[in-house]
Parts: structure tokens; C-alpha cells; sequence
């Protein structure tokens, strides 16, 4: 039998340190924020209602019979010919791949560390853009030595995450992304980098790297390549300094109210935008992650209420990593107590006009958000699902109270951009079907072979109602985590990516890791968590009752529990897993045309580079898992795009190793040596011009 794939590095997650540092702050090295008391999974698995009951009333009913078979030792034959890990000579004639799901019949590549974006036999890459690569009129051509605050602001900005891609109206042939860039890492940014002392046009810098592109490309007739267009009167930049209209029932809100704004509705710019959405109206949602870290002095504020509600955020110590109190005082918590609660937002963009005010949405609740991933009601109401990527916080949704108005004119823009601005806050409540006793930590399925269960969505707030005992209406959406702690949330392991499927209307989950779990004093194992010091993460089907995105109540089921396939403590949704590639660390994810779920993968912990993944979410190849692509040496795979002739990818943070630096590189992608390592968008096509995986 073949041994387990070697860890790559013992940092949380498999991350470089050097990642967690300027990405997050090093949050997996501090004191988890969330220190409620609330119920886990396998305590409260004695008010589970009867699971065949629940799930006949959701689509996930649809799919038992596969996972079930492979439960009782009945698993059908396997046909993929690859084992785990390899491309395998079967695979690489072709037979596995034309047996797999339609829109995965791809060669499989390989788990590899090689320092390139490396993909399928037969298919071809290019870099769309580049980390500097001008956009707007008048910036200049990227120069690593000549950087200034002036060209960044018309360049395409840092660390690539989220990607939406759009039709350009009158334009054929073109296509209109709007890309966010989640972070900065000044160290391999600027030569000679001093950490304990940045300049203020280094700190200028970094606020123009933040935030989001607009950008055209034009595609090639014959294949599924795309090239940036300059210049274009789309493009746009949108940065840590651009004005931001405040919306929703917290607008105006005493909480958000600073020195510089003491109307509470204004804010300026967006920073650490993650995982994000395209609404059924046109516009772009991008949610504010690990914005914690830009925040200084949390340890210096006297008041005990500020002073909690700053550390529920993770807020703590001196200064901030990158010092940008030092050039603008509103990053100092000390000083402008309320300037961190203008931040931590879903925030909306209008991508097809240059001149209008982005917004954030205080509606859908402050918290990290990862996601913000649309579905309609019958009655054309917009439903959203959020996760708050943190070790053992909360998944969400928001329920609009009004109807999507159809058409493009400018009653119904009118209309749509406050859909999102009244309706009712949820956080989600999970119970097990299994006995306690069977969720030992080890991550070995229970007695009736899948770990899954029902569960509730609890209301937090409607409006200028509250549901939460002792918060305001205006508390809860400025601090919501404190509420969903009140109402008795289920604590997940990193909720990440969110994505319904467009096909089924079931809701798929990322839970990237929690190395936390199982830890003394945190909380152990649990069903839909089920595995103490998880190093992998999961993947977390839901169905809502009777297929309502409003719907009060759902079923579960984990998808994938994912790590090495010879690993027992894994599961991929019934297929044999002799035939699937390993994959860990779920993160953002996507859909295909066929109904195929995509993953991309962050802090790999299998040896591996992080990769791009499909796997099928019906039929009789349920489950079964083929890598893509991966990405160079120190890089995450982010913000996948699955159209019929390309696949896109954001290359993010590559060369971002322990030690690195501009003078020490890691990593020579994309433009090899010599050059500044810089993250870029990647499009992947067929040779043959060919639709992908077909």
C-alpha cells in the first residue's frame, strides 16, 4: 500500500509563515477570537430529528444511494484507471478520462512542486495580467524599482483573489472581470524592505494595491484565450482610498461614526476582499476578510465593552504589522475606536459604471467574510450564503424582504441596488443524526456510513429588529459574531467559499482546516466537523426544506472530507478512493455547465503545490475527484472562473516562502529569473479549441 503523502511544512494548515503574517495577521497563533460556550454537534445530537424523515424533504435525498452503497462495502467497480497521486498509463491514454463525468475528461495532473502553473496534456495557458500591469489611461509600465502610490492606483493591484467575469454589452468578443486583491506583501514587493520601519510611500502603496479591478479582455476567435485590454473605459480601480456609500440599517449607526466621518455613512476604501458573488441584477459583491490585521493599539483601549468587542474581532496588541497608523491615524484603534467597525463588510460595485460609488452592505452583518453567493426565491427575492472564515465561527444567510425587479433600465437598477439593504439575518444552527459515541475525532464514519444530520437557521435580525437578547438591532449587524454567539451557532472549521449549485439549488461549503480542534480546552470533534486536529478540511452539502432558499430549516450531508485518499479518515462522496486525486485544504470553489463542483486548494498540506480540482456532484461518478492544475512554489490557487472554452485562475501570493524576499526570491513566476515574482491571472484552454473536459 502506499504511504501517506508527506506533510509539506508543520505550519497550521500547511501555509508558509510568511503567509499567515501578512495575510491574516497570524491568526492561527493567536487566541481564537470566538470563546462562547455554545452547544456542539455530537451534544446535541439527541434532538436530531429522524434523518430519513429530513432528508426525503431535500434534494440531498438525491444522492443517498450512492453514498450508501459505498458504505455498506458495495461500491460499484471503479473505472478511473489512475491511482491516486499519479497520472497513471491508462490515464494517459485517455481511458480514465473519457469515463469520467462530462466536463471532467481531462489527463490528470499529477501532484507535483514544480515552479509554474502546470495543466492537462493538451491544453495551453497564458498570463491575462500581471501584479503592476497597467489598466487605466495614463499609468505607467510596472517597474519594481520605481514604484509609487500615483501608478499603483492605475495599475492592476496586489494578490489576485475572487474573479467575476461578465459580458461587455455591444462589445462581442470581450469580457469584463472584475478581479479583488486581497492583500499586500511588502516584503516581496520592495528591495530592502524594512518591516520595523516602512516608508509612507511604501505604506501609499500598499493602500492602492488593495481592493478590486475592472478590466476588459479580448478573446481569441479560435481558442479560449484571453488578453488584457488597457485602457479600456470599463477599467477601474477601486482602492483602500476610494469613497464608499454606507447602506442598510446601520448606516448612520453611532458605531460607525468617526472623527473624519461623523455621519457614519461614508468610508474610505475596501481592504482584504476575499471569496464574492455576481447578483441576478449585474453588480458584484466582494466580501472584506482578515481586516483585523490592519488595526492598531486594540490592547491599549481602556474601555472593558470596546475592549471585548475588539478582541471578538481579533483586534488585540500594539502596532499592526505593516504600521500604516503610523501615515493615517484612523488604523489606530486608540485613537479612532470605531474606524475598525467600517470594515469587515460584503461590499457591491456596479462594474458597468466607472463613476458610481461602491457601496457596504451592513444588511448582511459584519464578520470575515469569504462569500456572498446569490440564489432567487420563486418569488424573485434574493437569498445570500456567507461564511466567516475563522477557526470555529459561524455560517450565514441573508433573506431579502423585496422582489428582484427585471430588465436594465434605470427603474429597475433603481430598484435592485436595495435588495440587499432590507430583509432578515440568519446564522446556522447544525445537528448530527449520529450517536455521540460514533464521532471519535478520528474522522471515521459513524454507524450509518456518512456523517450528516439537519439543522436551523436562527434569526438575528430583520430591519430595526432584533432577535438577539441585550443587542440592538444596530449591535447585531456592527458585531455580529457577539449575536450569533448569543443565539447558539454551530462553530465550523473555517467556513469558507459558498456556492449553490445552479443545477440542484443545493448549497456547497468549503471548510478549508482547524488544526484548533481537538486541542485541550477547544472543542472536540463533532459531526459536521469530524476530525480533531484537521489538518484537510471539508467539503459541506446542504439542501434547504423542500428546496426554499428561505426556507427556516435544511439537511446536510459532508461531501468530502479531504486529505490523502489512503488515508481512512477521508470520503469523497461514495467513489472508490483508490481513484481520486488527493486533495486538501478546500477554499474557493466553482461550478461548471454540467453541474461539476471545482475546488481550488489553500495551504496544500499533502507535499503537493495548491491545485485546482473537479469533482462530480451526481450520477454514478459522484465523488470522484481529478486535479486540473497547480499553481508555482509558495502560491494559492484563487478565484476560479469554469467557462465552456477557458478556465481562469487568480495566482496569489507565489514565491511567498519562509525567508523569501525581493533579494532572496523563492520563486521566479511568472517571468522567470531575474524578475519580481508577481501574482497574475492565468487562462487555461484546449488546444484543440475544444470545450474543456469533453
Amino acid at each position: 500500500m502506499r504511504r501517506l503523502l508527506p506533510l509539506i511544512s508543520s505550519h497550521p494548515g500547511g501555509r508558509s509563515a510568511m503567509t499567515c503574517r501578512y495575510r491574516c495577521g497570524d491568526a492561527c497563533f493567536h487566541e481564537v477570537p470566538n470563546t462562547s460556550g455554545n452547544a456542539y454537534l455530537g451534544d446535541v445530537v439527541a434532538e436530531a430529528l429522524s434523518r430519513r424523515s429530513l432528508l426525503r424533504a431535500g434534494a440531498v435525498v438525491t444522492v443517498a444511494a450512492a453514498a450508501g452503497a459505498t458504505a455498506t462495502g458495495q461500491a460499484p467497480q471503479a473505472r478511473a484507471a489512475a491511482p491516486a497521486g499519479t497520472a497513471g498509463a491508462a490515464d494517459r491514454a485517455g481511458q480514465a478520462a473519457n469515463r469520467a463525468a462530462r466536463g471532467l475528461r481531462f489527463p490528470l495532473v499529477g501532484p507535483n512542486t514544480t515552479d509554474a502553473v502546470t495543466v492537462p496534456e493538451g491544453y495551453a495557458k497564458n498570463i491575462l495580467i500581471r501584479w503592476g500591469d497597467p489598466i487605466l489611461r495614463g499609468a505607467p509600465a510596472f517597474d519594481p524599482d520605481r514604484q509609487s502610490a500615483k501608478a499603483q492606483a492605475g495599475q492592476f493591484g496586489y494578490n489576485n483573489d475572487y474573479m467575476a467575469v461578465l459580458d461587455v454589452p455591444g462589445e462581442r468578443g470581450r469580457q469584463l472581470l472584475v478581479i479583488n486583491h486581497e492583500y499586500t506583501d511588502e516584503q516581496l514587493m520592495f528591495a530592502h524592505y524594512d518591516p520595523d520601519d516602512p516608508t509612507r510611500e511604501q505604506a501609499e502603496i500598499g493602500w492602492a494595491a488593495h481592493g478590486l479591478s475592472v478590466l476588459v479582455a479580448a478573446e481569441e476567435r479560435r481558442s479560449g484565450k484571453l488578453t488584457a485590454v488597457p485602457r479600456h473605459r470599463l477599467n477601474r480601480r477601486i482602492t483602500a482610498t476610494t469613497p464608499f456609500e454606507v447602506t442598510g440599517p446601520a448606516a448612520g449607526s453611532k458605531l460607525l461614526r468617526t472623527s473624519a466621518d461623523p455621519t457614519g455613512t461614508r468610508i474610505l476604501g475596501t481592504l482584504n476582499n476575499c471569496g464574492g458573488g455576481i447578483t441576478p441584477w449585474g453588480t458584484v459583491l466582494s466580501g472584506e476578510e482578515n481586516v483585523n490585521q490592519y488595526f492598531a493599539n486594540g490592547g491599549s483601549v481602556t474601555d472593558p465593552e470596546t475592549a471585548a468587542r475588539l478582541k471578538r474581532y481579533g483586534i488585540t496588541g500594539g502596532a499592526s504589522e505593516r504600521k500604516w497608523e503610523r501615515f493615517d491615524r484612523r488604523f489606530d484603534v486608540a485613537r479612532e475606536p470605531n474606524e475598525s467597525n467600517r470594515f469587515g463588510w460584503v461590499v457591491e460595485i456596479d462594474p458597468y459604471d466607472p463613476d458610481s460609488t461602491p457601496r457596504k452592505l451592513t444588511a448582511l452583518g459584519r464578520f470575515k467574510h469569504e462569500a456572498a453567493e446569490p440564489r432567487l426565491t420563486d418569488d424573485g427575492r434574493p437569498v445570500l450564503y456567507m461564511g466567516d472564515d475563522e477557526r470555529f465561527d459561524y455560517f450565514y444567510k441573508f433573506v431579502s424582504a423585496k422582489r428582484m425587479m427585471r430588465g436594465t433600465g434605470s427603474a429597475a437598477r433603481e430598484h435592485n441596488r436595495t435588495l440587499l439593504d432590507e430583509g432578515t439575518l440568519y446564522v446556522a444552527k447544525f445537528t448530527g443524526d449520529s450517536p455521540a459515541g460514533e464521532i471519535d475525532g478520528s474522522g471515521k464514519l459513524p454507524e450509518d456510513g456518512r456523517f450528516d444530520g439537519t439543522g436551523e437557521w436562527i434569526p438575528l435580525a430583520s430591519g430595526d429588529t432584533s432577535y438577539v437578547e441585550g443587542m440592538t438591532a444596530e449591535e447585531v449587524y456592527v458585531f455580529t459574531r457577539i449575536a450569533a454567539d448569543k443565539a447558539g451557532a454551530t462553530k465550523m472549521d473555517r467556513p469558507e467559499d459558498v456556492e449553490p449549485s445552479p443545477r440542484t439549488g443545493r448549497v456547497y461549503v468549503a471548510l478549508t482546516n482547524n488544526t484548533d480542534r481537538g486541542k485541550p480546552g477547544k472543542a472536540g470533534a463533532d459531526e459536521v466537523n469530524p476530525r480533531n486536529g484537521n489538518k484537510h478540511g471539508q467539503v459541506l452539502e446542504l439542501a434547504e426544506r423542500r428546496d426554499d432558499p428561505a426556507a427556516k430549516r435544511f439537511s446536510w450531508r459532508l461531501f468530502l472530507v479531504c486529505g490523502d485518499p489512503e488515508d481512512p479518515a477521508t470520503y469523497f462522496g461514495g467513489f472508490p478512493k483508490e481513484h481520486v486525486s488527493p486533495i486538501s485544504c478546500p477554499d474557493n470553489i466553482t461550478f461548471d455547465a454540467y453541474g461539476n463542483l471545482w475546488i481550488s486548494t489553500d495551504g496544500n498540506a499533502l507535499g503537493s503545490h495548491d491545485g485546482l480540482f473537479g469533482v462530480a456532484t451526481a450520477g454514478e461518478r459522484r465523488g470522484e475527484v481529478r486535479q486540473f492544475l497547480t499553481v508555482p512554489k509558495g502560491a494559492e490557487t484563487c478565484g476560479p472562473v469554469v467557462q465552456d472554452k477557458r478556465v481562469l485562475v487568480a495566482v496569489q501570493h507565489p514565491g511567498e516562502v519562509d525567508g523569501a524576499s525581493v533579494e532572496k526570491p523563492a520563486s521566479t513566476w511568472p517571468d522567470g529569473p531575474g524578475t519580481l515574482v508577481r501574482p497574475s491571472v492565468v487562462t487555461v484552454w484546449r488546444r484543440d479549441g475544444r470545450d474543456i473536459g469533453v
